[in-house]
């Protein structure tokens, strides 16, 4: 998954056009080291699934 494709999935979740997006856990890691570089960063939420995989979904609020 290169920096492009997991802009455009972030900026999806942003504007709603995506409710979640589902990351396989051989993905985890250059997802991640995109979403954090973000200035919206608080704003995306992770939820763990089985196997190292992860359910990002955007908050209008920002997590604390």
């Amino acid at each position: 998954m290169n920096e492009e494709q997991v802009n455009d999935i972030l900026n999806q979740l942003m504007e709603g056009d995506l409710s979640e997006y589902f990351v396989k856990n051989e993905d985890f890691m250059d997802f991640r080291k995109v979403l954090v570089k973000r200035e919206d960063f608080k704003h995306f939420r992770g939820i763990a699934q089985r196997n190292g995989d992860v359910l990002y979904q955007y908050l209008k609020e920002p997590r604390s």
